[in-house]
C-alpha cells in the first residue's frame, strides 16, 4: 500500500520534473521471476527504474545510503543495502531469493556509475543471480538522469524497456552461457540507447 502510494507520487514528481518518459513497457512480463538489467547513470536511475516499471522493483543499494529516514524510504522503494569491495553473499543470496519467489529485480551489469555517459563493460558474473531461477531478463536504457553533468537545468528523462531475454530451455548454466548471454545484453542495452527497438 504504502510502495504504490509513493510510487504515484514518484511517477507524478519525475513526469513534472524530469520530464519522463517511458518506453516499452508492454515489454515487462505480468508475472513469473524477472530481472530488469540496465546501464547505470545516477543515483536516481534505481527510483526512475522502479517508477517507469509496471510491476514493483527490488535493488541492490550501497549499504551507506542506508541512513535515517532516507534509508527507510529506499526500503520502501524495494531496495536493500548491499557491501561494496567484495562478494556480499547476504545480498546475492537475497538477491536470489526475490527471483525465486516470482519477484523483479534490477540490477546494473556494469557494476558502478558510468563517469561519461557511455555504456562500460559488463561485470564477470552479472547474469548469475538470473540464472539461479532462470529469471527473464528485460534489458533496460535510462537517458537523461545524469543531467547535472551534463549541465542541464531541466532535465529530459527517458526510459526504455526492450524485448525480454529467456534463458535457453534445458540449457547447462555455465561461464560460457552466462558470458555470451551478457553480451547480448550489453548490445540490446547499447542499442536501446540509440534508440533503437531491442
Amino acid at each position: 500500500m504504502i510502495y504504490a502510494v509513493v510510487k504515484v507520487i514518484l511517477r507524478v514528481l519525475f513526469t513534472v520534473v524530469l520530464r519522463m518518459r517511458v518506453e516499452g513497457t508492454e515489454n515487462i512480463p505480468k508475472d513469473g521471476p524477472l530481472v530488469i538489467a540496465s546501464n547505470h547513470l545516477s543515483l536516481l536511475d534505481p527510483p526512475v527504474i522502479g517508477t517507469a516499471a509496471t510491476r514493483k522493483v527490488h535493488f541492490m543499494a550501497k549499504q551507506e545510503l542506508f541512513v535515517p529516514i532516507l534509508g527507510d524510504i529506499y526500503k520502501i522503494l524495494g531496495a536493500f543495502p548491499v557491501r561494496r569491495g567484495g562478494a556480499d553473499r547476504a545480498a546475492i543470496k537475497h538477491g536470489i531469493e526475490i527471483l525465486q519467489s516470482s519477484q523483479v529485480l534490477a540490477i546494473f551489469p556494469e557494476g558502478t556509475r558510468s563517469k561519461t555517459g557511455k555504456l562500460g563493460k559488463a561485470e564477470p558474473g552479472a547474469l548469475m543471480m538470473a540464472s539461479k531461477a532462470m529469471a527473464t531478463i528485460v534489458p533496460c536504457c535510462v537517458i537523461g538522469t545524469d543531467f547535472q553533468r551534463q549541465g542541464r537545468i531541466w532535465p529530459k528523462v527517458t526510459v526504455r524497456f526492450g524485448k525480454p531475454m529467456y534463458f535457453p530451455a534445458d540449457a547447462v548454466i555455465n561461464k560460457e552461457l552466462l558470458h555470451n548471454m551478457t553480451e547480448d545484453l550489453m548490445q540490446r542495452i547499447a542499442q536501446l540507447q540509440e534508440g533503437v527497438k531491442a
